[in-house]
């Protein structure tokens, strides 16, 4: 990938609303030559969607935990993801190597709720399960640290 396509993604990570002016401008180009980049880092799956950063206490589900998960029967079909996948409390389903097999992100109201959750886990996926609970949340969903050249950082003109 080009350094000023590496640019422009640093740039839409930290921020995805920037208007196409801003993010001409921080990188360097003109308006229409970024837009063209992002159309083509659009298609080129480099960018896959936008969205919005969501505070869940806000939408009363203050209490996250992580939800390790194996099966009973490791012969049995790798199929858990499927299989919980109508659980709307498991925010993210990741595959993992060591004893785990899957660790899940579940957001819930409460303790009651993480307990019901867990039972439909256990339930569906035909799996044991260990549980970590979130005490606090210093920083998530950071933006990767996208390695440039020095010629990415200095504005140009054109494009």
């Amino acid at each position: 990938m080009e350094e000023i396509d590496r640019a422009i993604v640093a740039a839409l990570t930290a921020d995805g609303r920037l208007s196409y002016t801003d993010l001409a401008e921080k990188v360097g180009l003109s308006v229409s030559a970024v837009h063209q980049r992002v159309r083509r880092l659009e298609q080129r799956g480099v960018i896959h969607g936008y969205a919005a950063k969501v505070s869940f206490e806000a939408l009363d589900l203050p209490l996250t935990a992580f939800v390790a998960i194996r099966p009973f029967d490791p012969s049995q079909p790798d199929d858990a993801p499927e299989r919980l996948a109508h659980l709307p409390e498991i925010d993210s389903c990741y595959s993992v190597a060591g004893e785990d097999f899957y660790l899940l992100l579940v957001r819930v109201a409460g303790p009651a709720d993480l307990e019901r959750v867990l039972q439909e886990i256990r339930t569906a996926a035909n799996v044991t399960t260990r549980t970590t609970v979130v005490l606090s949340t210093p920083y998530e969903a950071r933006p990767p640290k996208i390695p440039l050249g020095e010629s990415a950082r200095r504005p140009r003109d054109g494009g």
